[in-house]
């Protein structure tokens, strides 16, 4: 152990308190032996540190900094040079503010577009993910600041999510809700990792030895420090057993005090506690020595043109009818949508960045080349009729020869702690559209949002340009290819469906209950839509160009694929050439495409040039689950190299051998799986999957401690049922104001052990269960329970803060 003297120095209390937060954002400190504490901040697409020492729930205001395009949209460029530059910029600001841990990128899988959360992850594809969160880690920690990796794993709804049952498949597990961390970890080096809030088949993440020991460790070689997400702690002891180090934020001594407790009983082992301290020593020590060679300052006006950058290069010109854009120079041009004037630039929740330089497009549009007619906001943002808006809009449209209409997806749509409940845009904006079109027919739509919308309303548009979450700088980037500074490049990372409907978890999403069944299995995204042959808006991959590009002269060798890749058009301009592999789906079933390569490549127009993708070690592999280890299927491969999924252009095959005749599935019980017919999975095929029954969803019965404030609908005392009422009525209020009430959605949202975890000290895990035996009716006993705790754990507190100051 290469802090084997100050284990030996510490006493056993420190070593228990050491494994907690002592507030928000900190670890704690042990000062008589020079022990320091280190700084955790939010930071997916900006640093989020709190100027104060950070309020309960860590939401509130904090310090300014460049606010980058949200994952969702940096996703789009298909860059991992371009992530690794900014996730270098993260670490430089984070290391400014003295910041040593960011807590991100995030990369859960899109498993359903209504996610709440959806603009904060990558992609729908697992390789697509992990590759670039792992080029964002390179450059994070380059900077002597470490990445954190989030939410490990299988964490794909806000709906209950502190209270929610992942129940899923080894293999779906393995092949599309890990492989993006395996690759974080693999190749980025990620030196942190944070644990979801979620159960996975019964389990909670952060005290799941299968997640934490047998794949993070063992198979995956990680040995830096695990952190869970805030709050996420449910048993600290069965945390620290199965190797994760810290629990956030400030659970306070009660928490030290059920680590003693549980090295009492045997349930924790010293050996087990100290491989949690020294773990949490090597990394506490490492960066504190990275700390001194601490920067102060960074080049603000470099990193907006970073932001700006990355925005151009995440754009996605969906539509182009006409070849509208690029307008010409002089063009008269109508700005219209409240978007223009008050962007849509970041999703809602922890990772709400101050930004320093945040650009509109009423404000950017002066410097560019166009004649802009008037600015008109034109609906209300949250979603209210204004026939006055309208009608000014109108009129205004009627002037210009090129309506620039700013519109999509408002706050309240897409925020941490709610899922969303449908795919449509507000009914005022698309009303405002089709007003606008009758009155201008040159329209081109620039989209602000997250994640996939429904889009029956396209034809109204000449061209659309969809931004995402485009960051502080986004409408320059979005002007520069309007007026054809910048050719667009940007590639989808979802597919856009024709409706809700049509997506594979629609039956399964949210989760009924305490389940969230992932019946779909490896279905996800384009791996249903394409082996289903269900048509869609938008396929995975999908993104036009000002350009036209020219594949040929494919040649598949045994370590990867080569073509030429040919700018036909006449502009200069960039392609994402992307490798999709189908395999042999004889005797393990498989979806019928899956992207296994991909290259961003820039060619001056008439350039050509040759191109390679390599496979890895994850192009032909599957999970088997009877070898219980990844395997390949012997046979003839497809290899597919084209614009997206949908549009090959470019077929070659591969002959593959095998590396077992033990093959995990029989195809007669599994029929939904070989057919890729998965919107309506009946128990016995999935229980068939899973190899074990469906666990008891059910809330009949008593509440219990991992069941959230919002389910006290079920609760049977009066008052709690009331409590309910009065949370419900809040959370609906602020939702008719139009932006979401974060600090209230976190709590509506907590389960009752959370209140224990998330205030301080202030509340045991004893309090906690009598507020749950007084809701479930036991009024005076649990009542008693609470009063009796909250004098026990005072005095139990203030003999552990005795005990810890005495040298």
């Amino acid at each position: 152990m290469k802090y084997k003297h100050i284990l030996e120095a510490m006493t056993l209390e420190e070593k228990a308190a050491i494994l907690s937060g002592k507030n928000v954002w900190q670890t704690r400190n042990i000062d008589r032996l020079n022990i320091p504490s280190i700084f955790c901040a939010d930071g997916p697409h900006g640093v989020r540190r709190q100027a104060s020492s950070g309020d309960h729930l860590g939401l509130n205001p904090s310090l300014p900094a460049t606010c980058f395009p949200t994952a969702a949209s940096v996703a789009n460029s298909w860059d991992e040079a371009l992530c690794e530059e900014i996730g270098n910029a993260l670490g430089e600001e984070a290391k400014s503010q003295g910041v040593n841990v960011l807590l991100g990128p995030g990369l859960n899988i899109k498993r359903s577009p209504l996610c709440g959360r959806n603009f904060e992850y990558f992609s729908e594809d697992p390789y697509h993910a992990g590759k670039l969160a792992a080029s964002y880690v390179r450059g994070i920690q380059e900077q002597g600041v470490y990445a954190c990796p989030k939410h490990f794993a299988v964490n794909s709804q806000e709906l209950r999510r502190m209270a929610m049952n992942a129940v899923l498949d080894e293999r779906t597990l393995r092949e599309i809700y890990l492989e993006g961390f395996e690759i974080a970890v693999k190749e980025g080096k990620a030196k942190s990792i944070m644990t979801s809030y979620n159960e996975v088949n019964g389990t909670y993440t952060n005290e799941n030895k299968h997640l934490l020991k047998d794949i993070l460790r063992d198979e995956w070689g990680f040995d830096g420090l695990v952190i869970t997400d805030w709050g996420g702690s449910n048993d600290h002891a069965k945390g620290v057993a199965a190797g994760s180090h810290l629990e956030m934020p400030s659970p306070g001594l009660d928490s030290a005090r059920g680590l003693l407790k549980a090295l009492e009983d045997g349930s924790l082992t010293m050996e087990e506690l100290d491989t949690c301290v020294e773990g949490l020593l090597e990394a506490v020590f490492d960066l504190n020595q990275k700390e001194n060679q601490k920067k102060t300052s960074f080049d603000q006006k470099t990193h907006h043109r970073l932001a700006e950058k990355a925005a151009e290069e995440s754009v996605v010109l969906l539509k182009n009818e006409g070849q509208l854009l690029p307008l010409p120079s002089g063009c008269k041009v109508a700005l219209i949508g409240d978007f223009a004037v008050e962007p849509r630039y970041q999703g809602a929740g922890s990772s709400l960045v101050m930004p320093l330089n945040l650009e509109t497009m009423e404000g950017t549009i002066k410097q560019y080349p166009l004649n802009v007619v008037g600015v008109a906001k034109g609906y209300l943002r949250n979603g209210k009729e204004d026939a006055s808006l309208q009608s000014q809009a109108v009129e205004l449209a009627k002037k210009a020869d090129v309506v620039l209409y700013c519109f999509g997806l408002d706050e309240l749509s897409e925020t941490e702690g709610m899922d969303r409940t449908h795919m449509r845009l507000p009914k005022n904006q698309i009303k405002l559209l089709k007003s606008l079109a009758d009155a201008n027919p040159s329209i081109v739509g620039i989209l602000s949002a997250g994640s996939a919308i429904e889009m029956p309303w396209q034809e109204h548009c000449n061209s659309i340009l969809h931004g995402y979450l485009s960051g502080e700088a986004g409408p320059g980037a979005i002007l520069r290819i309007i007026t054809g500074a910048v050719n667009p490049s940007g590639h989808l990372n979802e597919t856009y469906p024709l409706t809700y409907e049509d997506t594979p978890s629609c039956e399964y999403f949210p989760g009924k209950e305490r389940n969230s069944e992932y019946r779909e299995s490896l279905y996800v995204g384009y791996r249903y839509y394409q082996t289903a042959e269900i048509p869609v808006q938008y396929p995975f991959g999908y993104g036009l160009s000002y350009t036209t590009f020219e594949y040929s002269e494919l040649e598949v060798i045994k370590e990867g694929v080569r073509f030429r890749l040919k700018n036909t058009g006449s502009y200069d301009g960039k392609e994402v050439a992307q490798l999709y592999v189908g395999g042999p789906n004889q005797r393990v079933f498989r979806p019928h495409m899956e992207l296994k390569g991909f290259a961003k490549i820039f060619l001056k127009a008439g350039e050509s040039q040759q191109v390679f993708i390599a496979f890895d070690d994850k192009a032909f592999r599957y999970w088997n689950t009877a070898t219980k280890q990844f395997e390949v299927e012997g046979g003839q491969y497809t290899i597919s190299i084209g614009r997206n999924v949908a549009d090959v252009r470019l077929k070659g095959t591969i002959e593959v051998e095998g590396t077992t005749e033990i093959f995990p599935y029989d195809p007669e019980t599994l029929k939904s799986y070989y057919t890729a017919k998965v919107c309506d999975v009946k128990t016995e095929e999935f229980e068939a999957l899973l190899g074990h029954p469906v666990p008891d969803a059910s809330w009949l019965g008593d509440l219990d401690l991992n069941d959230a404030l919002c389910q006290m609908y079920y609760a049977k005392s009066p008052l709690a049922r009331l409590i309910y009422r009065i949370l419900t009525g809040l959370k609906n209020k602020s939702e008719a104001k139009g932006k979401p009430n974060l600090n209230l959605l976190f709590i509506y949202n907590m389960p009752f052990r959370g209140i224990a975890k998330m205030t301080g000290g202030a509340v045991s895990m004893e309090m906690a269960e009598g507020m749950v035996l007084t809701v479930n009716g036991h009024f005076l006993k649990g009542m008693k329970k609470i009063i009796v705790g909250f004098f026990a754990n005072r005095k139990a507190n203030q003999a552990y803060e005795k005990k810890l100051s005495e040298k």
